[in-house]
């Protein structure tokens, strides 16, 4: 008896451990593998913190659009620190065996003559997970491991028994936009050290300098450099252009690691330095220390959304897509504040500010990313809006895409206009709002000039004040649109500000949209400067508009949906907008040849792969129709998602709003005007799990917790019935953010069948 309870209780306790043994933390669903297949230079399956300035990772491919790492070869040629949006550097590779100045091209040997110092591998030997990257390289036989703080790159070399053991450190790689190097320096500190910098010139904007200091657990016994594929002769400092590099042996007797930590910044060699000292101090050497604190810091991120229900694979979509959402951005300035203007001025920033925040365009982030960042990271968003103010204090104007702290002219409108917007309406800023008022209102009123080497503004916006319209003679009739919706965001800034004459002159030409949309047809139309219209309009050639055509954009008015509606009138919009969801399901949403060709034209509707027409599903909510945007949503996430590193999404992930739709939709939520209107109004959906638990950050809400319960959801039971919010039946397929970050309860009745 006494055995039986013994073997009983042994069981249970064994039970137990294995249960709590399986029990997954966010981080746990993350595979930065998915998508890394025909994906963006961002999108990388290495190493960084959340908007880290380090993006360290394995770079396979050669210099070409959307090059980086591409999951389909079987070849890295090294681990590079920058993976950010026209920006890329300082490439380490572990090697051996004969000597080669050159990494080679993946379909280049691996041995003998013609050879580069790639590697094959196999991913059954690779591994990735936030903050942690290995793989065991075939041909030196190292393994090779990274991680990093925000701007540190620790690397851990496993070498084997090898006399030729050898680093390589290149300062001129492949990458997706190319970059000439104008300037490059690599010295030897010391046994264990070497420092340097190189100057690039990459997107016909962006200069910036990256200086490094790189350190060695072991002392190196050589340290040899090249320039231009030659060796030089002077083995303490290699200085040049276009192809700079270093190699520094480490002979070994017995398998023997080697720890690399480097240290960047782009104001000063010191400043890299500082860096490194800062924030490697807590760690040392201590390698996986460190990847332990990163699987914190990223787990706390994840933690802030959380889903049951749902599949495994739903799962992994969505923590894999949020942090996505947290990887593209790239801090610029230094762990002191120091920072490079877009005039390559060294820079400080005051004690208010805290990060200077890079990357690609706002262009329509503030459909999904704006909410997730609003909802989860709050201190990201002040983060980002006191970049754009101290932008504009500096060099005098907001920037729509801010890569290198520049201004790249990229994309259309200045839609970080609808974050800052965003974040005083929902109270997340409270300064400086008379200066982010001022800083709008020019983006709208003054034509830009090249600054620096750069694009800011809006181009023609005095042709569009003029008109009321870009005609076409000065530009794409797209941007019309995306022009009154910056009307719209200065007027509600204006709004807030108690500034009653600007926001009767900005609401009244955030109407302009209408002066592009053919009144017979009621789609957007080409408009010359004489008013009419073009003769040889097409509904889907390119022409006349950016990375979409007239079918798309004639569903662009973020701002005035019910206008939108009626304009066309509420059943021909339905039938329009059903039409072409139907007739792109086979496509599975994906319109690839629309993203960046120029005057082709094909019968493409729905393009959920890029920007423009990514609020397409929603748009039934305002034709009458709700149950169709919960089908259709569920739809997209079901099938133009997938797990896969081959797909991941079918189109172009710049730095986030595809994965945030992904975030957002999958929980039922959607921002239609980006939170820039007094009423905050978030669209509803079917969320795919049965429930969400949204925690809130207490320094900016007042709210701890917003649950939303999905009561009889499944795959079958996609359709809202009936939906209450705090025990109060909702009227209406909408709430508002301010209901959330009260904290509360939003509840949602599920069946098979539309109500």
């Amino acid at each position: 008896m006494k055995y039986q309870i013994f073997k009983t209780l042994v069981i249970l306790l064994t039970f137990s451990v294995s249960v709590h043994a399986q029990q997954k933390e966010p981080v746990d669903y993350v595979d930065p593998f998915i998508g890394t297949s025909n994906s963006r230079w961002m999108l990388f399956p290495g190493v960084t913190r959340p908007n880290g300035m380090v993006k360290l990772s394995p770079d396979n491919q050669r210099g070409v659009w959307q090059g980086g790492y591409e999951y389909s070869i079987g070849s890295i040629h090294g681990f590079s620190h920058l993976h950010g949006w026209t920006m890329a550097g300082l490439l380490t590779m572990p090697a051996n065996g004969d000597l080669t100045l050159s990494a080679g091209l993946p379909d280049d040997p691996f041995k003998g003559a013609g050879a580069g110092y790639h590697s094959r591998f196999r991913h059954e030997d690779e591994k990735a997970s936030p903050g942690y990257y290995s793989v065991f390289l075939l041909d030196p036989k190292v393994k090779a491991e990274l991680t990093s703080t925000e701007r540190v790159g620790y690397q851990r070399y496993t070498f084997q028994k090898d006399s030729t053991n050898r680093v390589m450190v290149s300062l001129s790689i492949p990458a997706e936009y190319g970059y000439d190097l104008t300037d490059a320096v690599i010295t030897k500190v010391s046994s264990s050290e070497i420092q340097g910098y190189a100057k690039s010139a990459s997107a016909n904007f962006n200069n910036y300098t990256l200086h490094f200091v790189m350190q060695f657990s072991k002392p190196f016994q050589k340290f040899h450099g090249w320039v231009n594929g030659k060796e030089i002769g002077n083995y303490n400092e290699v200085k040049g252009s276009k192809d700079v590099g270093a190699y520094l042996t480490f002979p070994t007797l017995k398998e023997e690691q080697v720890i690399i930590r480097t240290g960047i910044s782009f104001v000063s060699t010191d400043q890299a330095r500082n860096n490194l000292e800062t924030e490697s101090s807590g760690f040392d050497w201590d390698f996986d220390k460190l990847v332990k604190e990163n699987r914190t810091i990223w787990n706390n991120i994840l933690k802030t959304i959380e889903v049951s229900g749902g599949t495994e694979t739903d799962q992994v979509k969505f923590y894999t897509n949020f942090y996505r959402c947290f990887t593209g951005k790239m801090i610029m300035s230094d762990n002191n504040g120091k920072y490079m203007d877009a005039c390559e001025n060294e820079q400080q920033l005051s004690g208010k500010r805290k990060a200077m925040i890079g990357g690609d365009a706002y262009w329509n982030t503030f459909w999904n990313l704006n909410l997730l960042w609003t909802l989860t990271a709050p201190d990201v968003v002040s983060e980002v809006v006191d970049t754009q103010l101290e932008m504009y204090e500096k060099t005098g104007w907001l920037s729509k895409g801010p890569a290198g702290i520049e201004y790249s002219g990229i994309m259309e409108g200045s839609h970080e206009m609808a974050l800052i917007t965003s974040a005083y309406l929902k109270g997340i800023v409270k300064k400086d709002a008379d200066i982010a008022f001022k800083a709008m209102k020019k983006n709208v009123e003054v034509e830009p000039e090249g600054l620096c080497g750069g694009y800011p503004g809006n181009p023609k916006i005095s042709d569009y004040a003029k008109f009321g319209y870009v005609p076409l003679e000065k530009g794409a009739a797209s941007k019309t649109l995306d022009y009154a919706y910056d009307d719209w965001c200065v007027a509600q800034m204006a709004k807030f500000l108690k500034k009653e004459k600007d926001y009767k002159f900005f609401m009244k030409r955030s109407e302009n949209w209408r002066n592009v949309f053919d009144p017979i047809t009621k789609y957007v139309k080409p408009r010359k400067q004489d008013g009419t219209f073009d003769p040889d309009f097409d509904l889907f050639s390119v022409k006349h508009f950016v990375e979409g055509n007239s079918w798309q954009y004639s569903l662009y008015v973020p701002h005035n949906i019910p206008g939108l509606v009626k304009l066309v009138n509420k059943d021909d919009f339905l039938k329009r907008i059903t039409t072409g969801f139907e007739k792109s399901e086979p496509a599975k949403f994906a319109a690839h040849a629309l993203d960046r060709t120029e005057g082709q034209s094909a019968e493409y509707y729905i393009n959920h792969g890029n920007e423009v027409n990514m609020q397409a599903a929603y748009l039934f909510n305002y034709a009458g129709k709700p149950s169709l945007t919960q089908y259709y949503t569920r739809k997209l996430l079901n099938t133009f998602y997938d797990d896969s590193p081959y797909v991941g999404w079918n189109g172009d992930e710049d730095e986030g709003q595809m994965g945030a739709w992904f975030v957002t939709s999958s929980i039922g939520l959607f921002e239609m005007n980006g939170g820039t209107s007094p009423d905050l109004r978030i669209d509803l959906t079917s969320p795919i799990f049965n429930e969400i638990r949204i925690k809130l950050n207490s320094s900016y809400y007042q709210g701890k917790e917003f649950v939303i319960k999905a009561h009889s959801n499944s795959v079958q039971n996609i359709y809202i019935q009936s939906a209450k919010l705090n025990g109060v039946l909702l009227k209406e397929n909408y709430i508002s953010f301010k209901d959330i970050v009260k904290g509360g309860l939003l509840e949602l009745n599920m069946a098979s069948k539309p109500n």
